[in-house]
């Protein structure tokens, strides 16, 4: 299960952080008129590509709990390799919106949710440690897909490397097969109803209870408040790359930087986070946002390739600090019984800044001819967010408090009453043996 999980990561991860080679690759191929505002435009395909993973994500929590990880992680697979290459048949980039932004998104939403959501159903102790092992798959992917998309496109095309890619969504539809729902047969056998589907009370399909838990209010809306510029460097670096150095520079190298190092931060900062207590891994994920958002601003500021590598060696570090950690932090928040949808609408939520960030990065570049306003302004909402994130341990702490004075404050008063009740009666003995049972 950890195995499958790990390739879902790096299959769904791997294409998404990889998209700058294929945005260099469609403005190639789709560039011939000379349009002004084709960053723009382009950008949104892999945008809406990033966005629709996680808007689809309250919807996938829904699914999951209705129906398993099992079969939503295989459907979502299928559709996703159908997107896939539907894609690798376009002639214009109108179309991709949908099959490439739209379909093979949906599909790779669908696949990636109950990854995460099964891992909660076979580990308990260690889970931030698998987390962290899980989601280093993504970066494993991210570090030598680069290389083989620009070996595939120079040497097949963009149409036929699409194709190859379709090889990756067939696994990872294989390997939602062994999503086996320990946690669901369980509830059947006690019931007695295995095979048999009852659909369960309106609160549990949308679970908006969640939100009642102010702590995790302001991490589902703290967190999205840091992501309008978080996508952008994946999506536009590469192109800064060409137009800053030109081809004199392998500009893959940044994208392996950026793998490596977070693919080194999920190991070790998931493992860090089973060491810090309660609500106070949040601070984790405020370190990780001050140091991306800094290291957006510096990217303009590189003028030497190897300030660049810096830049994203330490960028990748603090990016899988922050990923690695999402699911302990909704496990602490809000439990174990909601932890899944908990996840979903957070990243629901997420999904409008992640898809509003990169084409408003493109178009800055078509207006000014340069990217330095758009990384510089890409940095400044992970700071406003981490600044934002830092009330939550705070937050969190007092409504334990408060949760805790309320059954302290029931059994005192119970007892006020015993003991007014037995002094009335006028017994000595009767209340001495009611105390001492009490």
């Amino acid at each position: 299960v950890m195995l499958a999980a790990m390739w879902c990561n790096g299959a769904v991860f791997g294409i998404q952080n990889s998209c700058g080679v294929l945005f260099v690759s469609m403005l190639q191929l789709f560039g011939g008129g000379q349009d002004e505002q084709l960053a723009f435009k382009t950008a949104w395909v892999n945008s809406l590509s990033m966005g629709m993973v996680f808007f689809c994500s309250p919807i996938v929590s829904v699914f999951t709990d209705l129906f398993g990880c099992r079969k939503v992680a295989v459907i979502g697979a299928a559709v996703g390799f159908t997107g896939l290459l539907s894609s690798s048949f376009v002639s214009t980039i109108e179309p991709l919106y949908f099959t490439y932004g739209i379909l093979f998104a949906c599909g790779c939403s669908f696949a990636y949710q109950p990854s995460l959501v099964i891992l909660g159903h076979y580990f308990k102790k260690r889970l931030g440690l698998v987390n962290g092992i899980v989601t280093a798959g993504s970066s494993l992917f991210t570090v030598s897909l680069p290389f083989v998309l620009r070996v595939l496109i120079d040497s097949v095309g963009l149409y036929n490397t699409l194709r190859v890619l379709c090889i990756l969504m067939f696994i990872l539809f294989l390997a939602g097969f062994t999503y086996k729902p320990l946690v669901s047969d369980a509830k059947d056998k006690e019931g007695g109803n295995k095979g048999k589907f009852k659909f369960p009370p309106e609160k549990k399909i949308c679970n908006f209870s969640v939100f009642k838990v102010l702590s995790y209010r302001i991490w589902a809306f703290g967190v999205p408040a840091a992501l309008f510029g978080y996508f952008v460097p994946y999506v536009h670096l590469m192109k800064h790359v060409k137009d800053r150095f030109g081809d004199s520079v392998p500009e893959e190298v940044l994208l392996l930087c950026l793998g490596i190092t977070s693919g080194v931060g999920r190991l070790v900062f998931g493992r860090v986070a089973d060491y810090i207590p309660g609500a106070k891994k949040v601070y984790l994920q405020v370190a990780s946002f001050f140091f991306i958002g800094l290291m957006s601003m510096m990217i303009p500021l590189c003028h030497v390739f190897g300030g660049l590598i810096a830049v994203c060696l330490f960028m990748g570090l603090f990016d899988g600090c922050f990923i690695c950690i999402m699911a302990p932090i909704a496990f602490e928040l809000v439990g174990a019984q909601n932890v899944s949808q908990a996840i979903g609408f957070l990243l629901g939520l997420m999904s409008i800044p992640m898809t509003v960030g990169p084409p408003v990065a493109g178009f800055l570049r078509d207006h000014l001819g340069t990217y330095d306003v758009a990384f510089y302004l890409a940095g400044v909402p992970p700071l406003i967010g981490g600044a934002i994130l830092c009330f939550i341990p705070w937050v969190h702490e007092r409504q334990k408090l408060k949760e805790r004075a309320k059954p302290v404050d029931g059994e005192t008063t119970e007892k006020m009453l015993e003991n007014e009740n037995t002094s009335v009666s006028g017994t000595t003995e009767k209340p001495d043996k009611e105390i001492e049972s009490g």
